[in-house]
């Protein structure tokens, strides 16, 4: 059974990441320069939160700040759910179905950041293993095994 380390492995070791102090505009044009769709909110090499796409349009464009003005740290989700490496990835999809998330940071037990998942991310992976499973049924059903 796959976990997220597998994804990890395949993945670069970078994770992007913002100051809560930073500008939204900063935040967004980050975001935009590296096609991601998530920061993790660090100060003092902690992580205290993660500001999303759908963070900025809640928080900032639907309530009509100034996204020059406005700093990460009022915009960002406080409450992170992370997951451990061990982590399979049906429980992984799961937690993220239930909290209504698309990014999952991965942690150790020390609280270590690991790197970051997404749906995308699990949803590859997934279709990867189907693939496998397709051509060995293929493979038996037809007699090439």
């Amino acid at each position: 059974m796959s976990t997220l380390s597998h994804i990890l492995a395949g993945k670069p070791h970078v994770v992007h990441s913002i100051a809560p102090a930073e500008s939204i505009l900063a935040a967004t044009q980050r975001m935009n320069r590296h096609k991601i769709g998530a920061l993790l909110v660090m100060e003092s090499g902690h992580i205290v939160g993660i500001l999303t796409e759908r963070d900025i349009l809640q928080r900032v464009i639907a309530a009509d700040k100034n996204p020059h003005l406005t700093t990460v740290g009022e915009a960002m989700t406080r409450d992170v759910i992370f997951c451990e490496p061990e982590t399979p990835l049906q429980e992984a999809s799961s937690i993220m179905k239930t909290h209504r998330v698309r990014h999952l940071p991965v942690c150790d037990q020390d609280g270590q950041l690991l790197g970051m998942v997404s749906i995308g991310d699990l949803n590859a992976q997934h279709a990867s293993e189907q693939e496998i499973t397709i051509h060995y049924l293929h493979e038996y059903v037809y007699g090439r095994v």
